[in-house]
């Protein structure tokens, strides 16, 4: 019975969104259950309980972190924020989509501090949990600037407008919000910055779309630069292109409820 409550509280929005939208839940339907159905080939040995420290390691950022302590206060901050703006954060508060994790945000804003990039690129905004983690960071470091591609949820309308909430406006003057689907507006957004130093992907969780943006990013990511990708036990795209690129040094990471899984790939 709990199943079918809940499979009839999804489909509520998507029923509801459908007069609207037609084509667009049409054509996001078929991705939306890939990105659920979809298995990853890893075991648990494949992924390293000591992350965070081989991390650092790579960043060649001091062990234990310093920064940790600061990120937990900010993302008690955000998450008073949220609340106070009557959306919440944390799992299924954007629609049936979550904010980044605790694991996510933390390898997110280690990597900002310690690299200090002058470009980061994100796919994936929602609340903008992420997003005012990395701009948070960069205020911090005094340079950078984030772009950040995602679309509102297609098959919810009522959280149409709770994109990048998060995100204060001491924060906004070094984002740039791009509306649309990765796959039409990454290829001209690399070209036109030149270089992404770090990447994070939060869109769309499928083989291909995954692939994709993380090809794109290579294509323009010097030595040393990092990818941090979000959910990657639906699919096996993170570890296709481990095979494919050498250069990167590659970990997964299981995040603490044991159900989702990041993976994180430093240039050569």
């Amino acid at each position: 019975m709990w199943n079918l409550r809940n499979a009839a509280r999804e489909l509520a929005p998507v029923v509801r969104a459908f007069p609207a939208h037609p084509v667009q839940v049409i054509q996001a339907l078929p991705d939306e259950w890939r990105q659920r159905m979809g298995r990853a080939s890893a075991t648990a040995a494949d992924f390293d309980a000591d992350w965070n420290e081989h991390l650092h390691g790579l960043l060649g950022a001091p062990w234990p972190c310093p920064e940790v302590e600061r990120l937990r206060e900010l993302l008690a901050e955000v998450g008073a924020f949220l609340s106070e703006q009557g959306v919440g954060t944390g799992l299924h508060t954007y629609g049936w989509y979550s904010d980044a994790d605790i694991d996510l945000c933390t390898a997110i804003w280690c990597t900002v501090r310690h690299t200090q990039p002058e470009v980061v690129l994100e796919t994936g905004v929602a609340h903008g949990v992420s997003s005012r983690i990395i701009l948070e960071a960069m205020n911090l470091n005094d340079r950078g600037h984030l772009w950040s591609i995602d679309i509102a949820n297609p098959l919810n309308l009522s959280v149409h407008g709770q994109e990048g909430i998060a995100v204060t406006e001491s924060c906004r003057p070094r984002w740039t919000y791009v509306e649309g689907e990765s796959s039409r507006r990454m290829p001209p957004l690399v070209k036109r910055v030149g270089k992404v130093e770090v990447f994070i992907h939060d869109s769309l969780h499928t083989f291909k779309n995954t692939l994709f943006e993380m090809e794109q990013a290579a294509a323009a990511m010097p030595p040393g630069g990092v990818m941090l990708i979000d959910d990657v036990r639906s699919h096996d795209g993170f570890t296709t292109f481990a095979r494919r690129h050498p250069e990167f040094t590659t970990m997964l990471v299981s995040t603490l409820d044991g159900v989702g899984a990041v993976g994180i790939a430093v240039a050569g």
